[in-house]
């Protein structure tokens, strides 16, 4: 032990260090923590009674006798029971505004399918009053177009003494309509094919082609009861031969389809003189006059 303590320095140190240990033994014993006996209890102290109901400002510290208070514990339930009935109310509100709230979405969803069937309702009798506006319209252009025919055939028969008016003694008939009789003009050739007027050939001025002269003049059909004046834009080769006719060019006074066609088909027919210092294709016109009188 010695051998340990063999310089001032360790038994200076040594010392020190005994003291130090002596007062904290001392600390421990006389200034230590301190506790109670029993222990004090943790939580919320609770004041002594002998039951779950009281009033007054005096404490008793023994059990005292039963006794009929002004306000008994059966009156609680009464009060909760109060409560009870007080919150059904607002389930009946809650379910009737829930209930209300499907009316209100049910009442819109029909409100919306009656508003898309009134509008389909509408589109088809706007659709349907259209059809039958349009179907009114062609039966007004019918029944103009027939009273033309009526006033034009009267006028014609008026011209050449009427069907009923006739005095000849034969009998049948001929013709592309529905009534009876000789359809034709009195002065028109039997074997012909056409029924309507007169259809010009023409005359000097209705054949223009420079200083060529035409050779063949076929006459154009007459098959409908039109008159009027068609001008056909012609192109003539060096052969004389129509190459392109073009009818109802500026100039033209009707241009209905049955006096175009037959125009053309007569155009193209003509014969022409032929000239080899003539161009390649030779501009021209032919005028055909197509009339209903004699």
């Amino acid at each position: 032990m010695l051998r340990f303590l063999n310089t001032q320095h360790k038994r200076k140190s040594a010392a020190i260090t005994a003291v130090i240990m002596t007062m904290l033994i001392v600390a421990m014993f006389f200034v230590g923590m301190r506790y109670l006996d029993p222990p004090e209890e943790y939580g919320i102290a609770v004041n002594f009674g002998t039951s779950n109901f009281g009033k007054g400002n005096q404490q008793p510290v023994e059990p005292i006798k039963s006794s009929v208070s002004e306000e008994t514990p059966e009156d609680v339930p009464e009060e909760v029971e109060e409560v009870k009935t007080q919150s059904e109310p607002e389930k009946v509100q809650a379910k009737t505004e829930e209930v209300a709230t499907q009316d209100t979405e049910e009442a819109i969803a029909i409100k919306k399918e009656k508003e898309a069937n009134r509008k389909q309702e509408e589109a088809i009798k706007k659709k349907k009053a259209e059809e039958e506006r349009l179907e009114r319209e062609r039966q007004r252009k019918i029944a103009k177009r027939k009273a033309e025919e009526r006033a034009k055939k009267a006028k014609l028969d008026a011209l050449i003494g009427g069907i009923n008016n006739s005095k000849g003694t034969a009998s049948g008939g001929e013709g592309d309509d529905n009534v009876a009789g000789d359809k034709g003009k009195i002065t028109g050739d039997p074997n012909a094919s056409g029924y309507y007027g007169n259809a010009g050939s023409g005359g000097n001025g209705d054949y223009q082609l420079g200083r060529r002269k035409p050779l063949v003049r076929p006459k154009p059909r007459y098959i409908c009861n039109e008159e009027g004046l068609v001008i056909v834009r012609i192109e003539v080769d060096k052969n004389g031969r129509v190459i392109k006719a073009t009818p109802g060019v500026k100039g033209s006074t009707n241009t209905a389809d049955c006096l175009l066609s037959q125009a053309k088909a007569a155009a193209l027919k003509t014969k022409w003189q032929s000239d080899s210092n003539a161009p390649s294709k030779q501009v021209g016109t032919i005028k055909y006059r197509f009339s209903l009188s004699q």
